[in-house]
């Protein structure tokens, strides 16, 4: 039998940190569950491209090296591991967790479809502001004697993190493209599973004629959008570890969001109703999406509840 070929109906979907575990070993068993989302989505019809963090993951590999580079009693002497491939590490690992289970759920039910994995590069504006500020603090910490030393030599950027040591700090600019993006859309229109822009997309600039790797951070919920609308998705949808948005979060007159436009939502952020880093990017990466692709629908809700809030049973819709 024939693999099944695109149903012509795209879904982005960004998966959260709690579809992911803080180890290989936890993700691989996290992973099962996460799968199940994903094809419980395609079998609605929908051709499905998976986005994900990378946060722990590429942490840890960053760390790993960072500490092996510097141990005075390793005879072999180890490179020091720039971020952009830590990055392109995690992406790949990510991937192929992400990839076997949904594999493995695709079987299971007698589904016609394979997935993919594609190692991402997202381009970045070399002029972004954000580079004159970095902030995201990542891997190893350091005495600010060995921080200072590692700057010199690196030319990174160290900064002291709340009285704990001195850490790598880097940009988190807007994402401008994804270079593979035509390899993602035409691999999904023949009908596959794609997982792409792992972390955001490991960061670059355009520079004579071709890519060279900057060390940042892309928050994969905007890198997600901007997929969405260059793919023309009918749906983006933000995974969570909430079922819906709510406001007055936390409050006795907390109240679920079912729906709102993308008017009322910034009517909300202007409130300051959701919490910088937790439910403002996503709200923020929805707009993002909607502006571009005024057609499409956004949805925010868990993991667990992806399916039913497909079916409109539960999760928060944003238009415009």
């Amino acid at each position: 039998m024939p693999y099944a070929t695109g149903n012509g109906r795209k879904l982005v979907i960004a998966l959260g940190g709690n579809a992911l575990g803080e180890s290989p070993a936890e993700q691989k068993e996290l992973v099962k569950v996460t799968a199940k989302s994903i094809v419980d989505l395609v079998e609605e019809k929908y051709d499905v491209i998976v986005c994900h963090g990378n946060g722990p993951q590429v942490g840890m590999i960053k760390s790993a090296f960072d500490m092996v580079s510097h141990d005075s009693h390793t005879e072999t002497s180890i490179p020091e591991m720039p971020l952009m491939e830590c990055g392109a590490m995690s992406q790949g690992y990510i991937g192929y967790h992400l990839q076997q289970a949904v594999l493995c759920q695709v079987k299971t039910r007698n589904i016609m479809k394979s997935a993919a994995t594609i190692i991402t590069q997202t381009v970045v504006d070399a002029a972004d502001p954000a580079f004159q500020n970095p902030t995201k603090p990542i891997g190893s910490f350091f005495t600010e004697e060995q921080a200072k030393a590692k700057g010199k030599e690196t030319g990174y950027t160290y900064k002291e993190d709340a009285g704990r040591g001195w850490r790598q700090v880097v940009a988190s600019p807007i994402p401008k493209r994804i270079v593979e993006f035509d390899v993602v859309n035409d691999l999904v229109e023949d009908g596959y599973i794609v997982i792409c822009t792992g972390g955001g997309g490991v960061p670059v600039i355009e520079k004579d004629g071709g890519y060279v790797g900057v060390p940042a951070v892309i928050d994969k919920d905007r890198s997600s959008a901007k997929l969405a609308s260059d793919a023309q998705a009918d749906m983006l949808i933000i995974l969570t570890a909430v079922d819906r948005v709510c406001v007055n979060f936390g409050q006795p007159n907390q109240e679920e969001i079912v729906s709102m436009t993308t008017k009322e939502a910034r009517k909300y952020i202007e409130e300051e109703q959701f919490a910088p880093g937790s439910m403002l990017p996503k709200v923020e990466a929805c707009l993002d999406y909607l502006e571009q692709y005024p057609k499409g629908k956004a949805l925010i809700t868990s993991l667990e509840k992806a399916a039913n809030a497909l079916r409109g049973e539960t999760g928060t819709i944003i238009t415009l």
